[in-house]
Order: structure tokens, then C-alpha cells, then sequence
């Protein structure tokens, strides 16, 4: 009996899955590149005979033009058909980062919730009674 990766193997090579076989060569292509190119990258792609890639800030486009030789000569070892050249160029588009919540922005919680609730609306008693049980899971 196949195990799962026998058979993704086997559909690997189907002629529909030839996009997704050339964006894997990509990637391990980038990823043979030197560190200081590597980081540069967000991603790489091909059109018109052309393997383009995305950098992320203008100092690596410098960088890449002046590695251009050693760029193609990987390209070659990696067997990419039908790239005839290579292009750089720097996205107009801001990164955004995530911002962990850090733990300094969180206190504890110095209370018990052990209050008398003297008040007599009965909304604002059940608001205070609210407040009482999320002090004492905190």
C-alpha cells in the first residue's frame, strides 16, 4: 500500500500541477542564494521568459545587479525552463508587522472583587455584579 507522500509524489509530476512544481524551484533557488541576497527577497516569479524577483528595500536591488552573474549561474544548475533573463524590482507596498502583545502591557489584578453592592438601579447592580465575576476569574 502508497503512503501519503508516495502518492503527492506521483501527482507532483502531472502536467497540472507544473505551476506549483516551477514556484518550488523558485524557492529552493532563492534559498540557495548567498545569506545577504536571500534576506532581500520576498518572492520570486516567472513571466515571458523572465524570472523576477520581488525585493523588499532598494539596497538589495544594488546588491542584485551586482551578484548578477552568480545569480544565473545558479539558475542553470537549477534547471528552470524557459528563463531567458532576470529582472529586480522593489515593491511600492509596506510591509506590515504584528505586534505581539507584549507583557508589560498587561497588569494584575490587585483586587478580590469583595465589595459590598449598595446600589439600588437594578441595571447598574447587574453591570457591578458583571465586573465582580471578571475580577475574580482574572
Amino acid at each position: 500500500m502508497k503512503n501519503a507522500s508516495e502518492i503527492l509524489t506521483h501527482l507532483k509530476y502531472y502536467p497540472e500541477f507544473k505551476k506549483i512544481n516551477t514556484n518550488i524551484t523558485i524557492e529552493r533557488l532563492i534559498k540557495s542564494l548567498p545569506l545577504k541576497l536571500n534576506k532581500g527577497i520576498k518572492f520570486g516569479y516567472i513571466k515571458n521568459q523572465t524570472l523576477f524577483f520581488v525585493l523588499k528595500h532598494p539596497v538589495y536591488k544594488m546588491e542584485f545587479e551586482y551578484n548578477k552573474s552568480l545569480i544565473k549561474s545558479l539558475l542553470k544548475k537549477a534547471n528552470i525552463a524557459n528563463v531567458n533573463d532576470i529582472k529586480f524590482f522593489v515593491t511600492n507596498v509596506i510591509e506590515k508587522k504584528e505586534e505581539e502583545p507584549k507583557e508589560e502591557d498587561f497588569y494584575k489584578e490587585r483586587s478580590y472583587g469583595i465589595f459590598e453592592n449598595f446600589c439600588e438601579n437594578e441595571d447598574l447592580r447587574k453591570k457591578f455584579e458583571e465586573i465582580r465575576k471578571i475580577i475574580k476569574n482574572s
